[in-house]
């Protein structure tokens, strides 16, 4: 494949996958995946809310697929839902809240929506937690704000296990863009230290024992002492 069809063929998987996150609405999907099968193209859509992206009999997925076959000329796509079970520890979800919080509460309250994201993103479990904000907050200059908790990677092999997504907010004051990094609980990180708290307590134990053995060697060592 020619680097000119392999652009086209790149921006085609980008139309789909912007045309289903506006047609089930922001802050549903969190991403949408595109397999190519023999059998034809298979869209995998991950969403928190499987119910309304689905329809009553599945009428929304037929939608979707009579569109994306006329619009977008698939041969024969086939849409897989799959369930996020805890959403505040996906990126793309959480980014789409913050906007959609800003744009119904206002810009004024930025504060009171990122620090209560960002508790409820430390209480699901994740390690580390930033959430950015950048726009006209509060005033008239564009200002960037920062909040974040715990531990999170940057750089290195350790960051690309981050979980990163961005979002925007059309206030009346303008544009605000939406930054959200999360480290979730089962990251595998290389400097974290699990400790087996079974071998640790088998340790003391032993420990305990040998403190225990010694008190009758050393009361004799001093009585002979004495006697000397």
């Amino acid at each position: 494949m020619d680097e000119k069809k392999f652009v086209g063929f790149k921006e085609e998987e980008l139309g789909v996958r912007e045309y289903i996150k506006g047609a089930l609405g922001k802050g549903r999907i969190s991403e949408v995946l595109i397999e190519y099968t023999p059998v034809g193209e298979k869209i995998i859509v991950e969403t928190n809310r499987p119910g309304l992206v689905i329809g009553r009999k599945g009428e929304r997925i037929e939608e979707l697929t009579t569109t994306l076959k006329k619009r977008f000329k698939l041969d024969n796509p086939h849409i897989e839902i799959r369930d996020i079970t805890n959403e505040m520890l996906d990126a793309q979800l959480v980014a789409d809240s913050i906007a959609i919080n800003l744009e119904r509460k206002g810009s004024l309250k930025f504060k009171l929506i990122a620090y209560r994201t960002l508790q409820d993103i430390v209480k699901a479990g994740a390690i580390g937690v930033e959430i950015v904000l950048s726009g006209k907050l509060p005033g008239d200059r564009a200002k960037t704000w920062r909040f974040s908790h715990g531990y999170l990677k940057k750089t290195g092999d350790p960051a690309k296990v981050v979980r990163r997504a961005m979002s925007q907010a059309r206030t009346q004051q303008g544009v605000v863009g939406v930054k959200v990094s999360i480290l979730p609980p089962d990251a595998h990180i290389h400097d974290r230290i699990d400790v087996n708290e079974e071998l640790l307590s088998r340790i003391k134990i032993d420990e305990v024992e040998e403190i225990e053995e010694e008190k009758p060697k050393r009361k004799k060592a001093k009585k002979l002492e004495a006697k000397k």
